[in-house]
């Protein structure tokens, strides 16, 4: 078999406030279709989001199902990216313990709930 494109597809109920938000975090721009939306960066396709209306967001960490999260590293400070991420409408699910600490992670929530998160120092 030849995969010939991958995409990773989010569920969401509400398609313009999970795909603005993508969009805008990963910098790029929304191809807008009738119940699916496209992120793309630079050209290319790197995350659809599909209209599901019954959508249930999965609960962190310990919910069920988490479905799957994201690890976005990032090359800015922690505190720089936290307060973009929380102005285009994260929600923190679980803060860094030491968020000075060279390596680390802190776990956020998109508008529809999918788990991601930001890691520096990897």
């Amino acid at each position: 078999m030849k995969i010939t494109r991958q995409v990773v597809v989010f569920d969401a109920p509400d398609l313009d406030a999970e795909s603005t938000f993508w969009a805008a975090l990963l910098g790029g721009t929304v191809e807008t279709e009738e119940d699916w939306h496209t992120i793309r960066v630079e050209g290319e396709e790197v995350l659809g989001i599909q209209l599901a209306p019954g959508h249930v967001p999965p609960q962190w960490p310990d919910g069920e199902p988490q479905q799957l999260h994201l690890d976005l590293m990032i090359e800015e400070d922690l505190a720089s990216a936290h307060a973009e991420a929380m102005s285009l409408g994260a929600r923190l699910l679980q803060a860094a313990p030491h968020p000075e600490a060279p390596r680390g992670f802190q776990v956020y929530a998109d508008p529809a709930g999918h788990p991601f998160c930001l890691c520096w120092g990897g």
